[in-house]
């Protein structure tokens, strides 16, 4: 097969540069972001750090995530505690629950961007 790995994920909006600049304050995500301490950032791509990813349809019927979103965004962290320290400061509701940890997959964590996307927090074990 000839792909190796995602090259990127559009979606709309109905205020693109605020939740543009939304993802880049509270997250590090987007283009001109970079994935760790040795990246130089370009002003059109966000550099990822190397690791894995979940490419995973889930049924139309799974409560995993609200069943009126077609997607949930899934980024791996590291310091989770940290960053939900920042998010909540920042007046960014956080839910964490324990039953979503485990010693196997890590920590997780969940909020939500400015229209409504659900986006969960991974720390990977």
């Amino acid at each position: 097969m000839g792909v190796t790995g995602i090259g990127g994920l559009f979606f709309r909006a109905r205020d693109p540069e605020a939740l543009t600049a939304w993802y880049v304050t509270h997250l590090g995500v987007g283009a001109g972001c970079g994935g760790g301490a040795n990246d130089d950032p370009d002003p059109w791509t966000w550099r990822t750090a190397a690791g894995p990813t979940v490419f995973a349809p889930f049924a139309a019927t799974s409560d995993y995530f609200a069943a009126d979103k077609p997607f949930m965004l899934n980024f791996r962290v590291t310091g989770l505690d940290d960053l939900l320290a920042g998010l909540r400061a920042a007046g960014i509701d956080v839910e964490t629950r324990p039953e979503w940890d485990s010693p196997e997959a890590g920590r997780f964590a969940r909020i939500h961007d400015p229209e409504g996307t659900p986006i969960e927090l991974w720390e990977a074990s």
